[in-house]
């Protein structure tokens, strides 16, 4: 039988400060077109794999 799954916490205080920091700094960054075509590659090797 399955485990019910908890309630995910609210962050508050400096955790919340921390996370809103790094949200806005991972906002604006961009994934190299080496390594986005790095990501598609090894995506098509999983579909082939799956067939």
């Amino acid at each position: 039988m399955a485990k019910p799954i908890k309630e995910t916490p609210i962050l508050t205080g400096r955790d919340a400060v921390n996370f809103f920091q790094v949200m806005k700094t991972a906002e604006n960054k961009r994934v190299s077109p080496a390594e986005l075509s790095k990501i598609k590659t090894n995506a098509e090797r999983l579909k082939n794999i799956h067939k």
